[in-house]
């Protein structure tokens, strides 16, 4: 639990408060869940944020390729900053 409490204080997604929302989800799968004993706002939140940070990791990715492409290829061309270095 305290891990858990640990990593939504450091969550740049969350903002600690709660805003109440409609939400059309198969009857079934309510039903299930709800028998199952599962707390429905506890899961949907845990996978909006799941998914909203595949998204927002995947646009970062897209926006900043050239960037990285371009550190890749001067890695390539001139190897690794300090290499050249002895170890402490």
């Amino acid at each position: 639990m305290y891990a858990e409490n640990m990593r939504m204080r450091h969550d740049s997604i969350s903002s600690g408060q709660r805003k109440p929302v409609n939400l059309s989800i198969d009857t079934g799968v309510i039903s299930a869940a709800r028998e199952a004993g599962l707390n429905l706002s506890r899961l949907c939140e845990e996978a909006l944020r799941a998914e909203s940070r595949k998204v927002l990791e995947r646009r970062w990715q897209e926006e900043n390729a050239a960037a990285i492409d371009a550190w890749n290829d001067w890695l390539e061309e001139n190897g690794l900053p300090l290499s050249d270095l002895d170890p402490l």
